[in-house]
């Protein structure tokens, strides 16, 4: 089962500014998938055979610091 990475979009706003969807990216960065709601990607990539992560902190992002990730 392939982690796969939640990311709020659009990426680097300024906390507290609104969220516009979800993407699912790979480890790569490629877009897997797009949702409206945070819940509506962790069950998509969950359908879809995924083990989802998502940002502990929203501006911390980098896939490559195992810290910056919770499992969902």
């Amino acid at each position: 089962m392939p982690n796969v990475y939640i990311e709020p979009r659009p990426k680097g706003h300024r906390e507290g500014s609104p969220i516009e969807d979800y993407v699912i990216e790979d480890h790569a960065g490629h877009a897997l998938h797009k949702t409206k709601t945070q819940h509506e990607a962790i069950e998509w990539a969950k359908a879809q055979g995924h083990h989802p992560l998502v940002a502990r902190v929203r501006h911390e992002n980098d896939k490559k610091t195992p810290g910056h990730w919770r499992s969902a």
